[in-house]
């Protein structure tokens, strides 16, 4: 038997190296057994030595086996340990990958039925718990009758605990399909999956990523800084109507996002054939107080928030007078190579909006909501302050920020106690988009607010 061979159990034979990275190797190899084709997975050697890796490397591929009973996830059909280094088995899928398709925009039937059968696959995991935590497009591989499987679920965790990358400010997966919180080092959930396969579509149907960078440091600080630009306009003929749509699914802010895979495709396939999205506003979570070094981290990771804030004597934050222009300087990690990005931050000038365009304004109400959801509201509320009287008069169903916003800062007000002024916007949201039950709730904090019905 040749040294090679040796390194797979005797089941598997005439084993081929065909990929290498970081975790270890992919070999494709004979299964005797069942006369089969197969790839093998197995963790890199010097990462073997470690009992606990090994331990979680099981765990992860067993979680990874329990999903492949889902519709067009890979099929895992072995997980064991042969000369002491754990090896995942799974179906070899001759297809090759999404990423091999591209460049260039896909057809736009092809490109939904690729995506819805990705949908199914990580509704599935999200459902179950689970998040793949790097949709992309080498992720994304055919089989021998083109359909689309998933692979490598619970990897991109093994890495992040491997590797130790999991401060604030370090980035873990692809940059060009990060969601923000990924790309500012905080919690990776399954609305960071969608935003990733919100990326995919983009690249599938307009030939390139919305955020696309000749670096990749530039490229996610992009995902957490710049609106999205209008697929429309990207000279492949689509129509309008996809904007609406893949700007609320790569929303900054988790929640704005489309709640399942399944529902950012089919808003998607419906603005493929000239129907308008329709915006749904976002449903605030209750009120929680976060931990103070978390808030920390997010002002940091929202690139000059905190240029906004000074600290008083008993240690919370306050508004400043006047504050000059400041370069805050972020360190982010791409692929364990450490880079410095500076942003800089002007100081509001004085008028309505502090001289915010409208997009500016709808960012700096999805960095306020954040704040809101871990109850920080004293530092939310002069970023409100700010968005609220910029996007005054801007509001549509493709562009319904002026609600959000005017609901959020209705909200933070009534939760600081001043229900006086904190009635006028919540009428003022409840005018724009009807009485929902949050903006009822908003108002009965407020003793004497009462409410609509």
């Amino acid at each position: 038997m040749s040294a090679r061979a040796a390194i797979l159990p005797s089941r598997y034979e005439e084993p081929r190296l065909v990929g290498r990275g970081g975790m270890g190797e992919i070999y494709l190899a004979h299964d005797r057994m069942l006369g089969r084709t197969v790839a093998v997975k197995l963790l890199a050697e010097r990462l073997a030595e470690d009992s606990e890796l090994r331990e979680r490397f099981r765990r992860e591929a067993l979680t990874a086996a329990r999903l492949s009973a889902e519709p067009h996830v890979v099929t895992i059909f072995d997980v064991g340990e042969h000369a002491g280094r754990p090896f995942t088995v799974m179906e070899y899928l001759p297809g090759g990958t999404l990423a091999q398709r591209m460049p260039g925009p896909v057809e736009p039937t092809r490109a939904l039925a690729w995506l819805r059968q990705a949908a199914e696959a990580l509704d599935a995991a999200h459902a179950s718990g689970v998040v793949h935590r790097d949709v992309k497009p080498a992720n994304l591989l055919f089989d021998g009758a083109d359909r689309l499987q998933v692979v490598d679920f619970g990897i991109a965790r093994l890495v992040d605990e491997t590797l130790g990358m999991t401060a604030p400010g370090t980035i873990l997966g692809t940059a060009g399909y990060l969601a923000p919180e990924q790309a500012s080092g905080r919690e990776t959930t399954a609305a960071s999956d969608r935003y990733a396969l919100a990326v995919v579509a983009y690249e599938l149907l307009a030939g390139r990523r919305p955020f696309e960078r000749r670096s990749e440091t530039a490229e996610a600080a992009a995902h957490i800084h710049e609106p999205v630009p209008p697929a429309s306009e990207q000279g492949v003929g689509l129509p309008e109507e996809v904007d609406a749509v893949f700007a609320r699914a790569l929303a900054k802010n988790p929640v704005h996002r489309y709640p399942t895979v399944s529902s950012f495709v089919d808003s998607l396939a419906g603005a493929l054939h000239g129907q308008p999205a329709r915006a749904v506003p976002p449903r605030p979570r209750r009120r929680h107080l976060g931990a103070l070094a978390l808030a920390g981290a997010l002002l940091l990771a929202l690139g000059g928030v905190a240029a906004a804030l000074v600290s008083r004597d008993d240690g919370r934050p306050e508004q400043a007078a006047a504050p000059g222009p400041r370069t805050v300087t972020q360190q982010v990690t791409v692929k364990r190579q450490t880079t410095s990005v500076q942003t800089i931050t002007q100081a509001s000038a004085p008028g309505p909006g502090g001289g915010l365009d409208t997009d500016e304004a709808a960012a700096l109400n999805d960095e306020a909501f954040t704040l809101m959801q871990e109850g920080e509201w004293e530092e939310a509320l002069p970023l409100l302050e700010r968005a609220v009287p910029a996007l005054q008069g801007t509001y549509s169903d493709d562009f319904p920020h002026e609600a959000y916003a005017e609901y959020n800062l209705g909200r933070t007000l009534a939760e600081l106690e001043r229900c006086e002024d904190a009635l006028p916007h919540l009428d003022r949201s409840k005018e724009l988009q009807g009485n929902r039950k949050e903006i009822v709730e908003a108002k009965k904090i407020c003793r004497g607010g009462g409410s609509d019905d």
